[in-house]
């Protein structure tokens, strides 16, 4: 029997098969981002490029949903500016 509170897929025995690993992995990749606070001491594995900076120095990481960096900007704002010219739908992570 069917529990309402659920939807009707999470009854399938192959539920595994909706969605692929990969699948899930790309989910909202190119449409999704988030912004995380990083010190400068923690940029180089991020950004390879990155000069050197004051290690203490918080900046701000626009990611794509899967993690990969779009940009670092010098605060939350400017972050949050580019993901809007960008299009792209801002979510929350706790």
């Amino acid at each position: 029997m069917h529990n309402t509170n659920s939807p009707f897929w999470a009854d399938d025995n192959d539920i595994a098969e909706v969605m692929t690993v990969d699948e899930l992995s790309e989910l909202g990749t190119g449409d999704v981002a988030y912004i995380k606070p990083v010190k400068a001491g923690d940029l180089k594995e991020m950004f390879p490029d990155v000069p050197p900076l004051e290690d203490e120095l918080t900046l701000y990481a626009l990611l794509n949903a899967d993690g990969t960096p779009i940009l670092l900007a010098d605060s939350r704002a400017a972050a949050l500016a580019n993901a809007f010219e960008q299009e792209l739908e801002m979510v929350s992570l706790n």
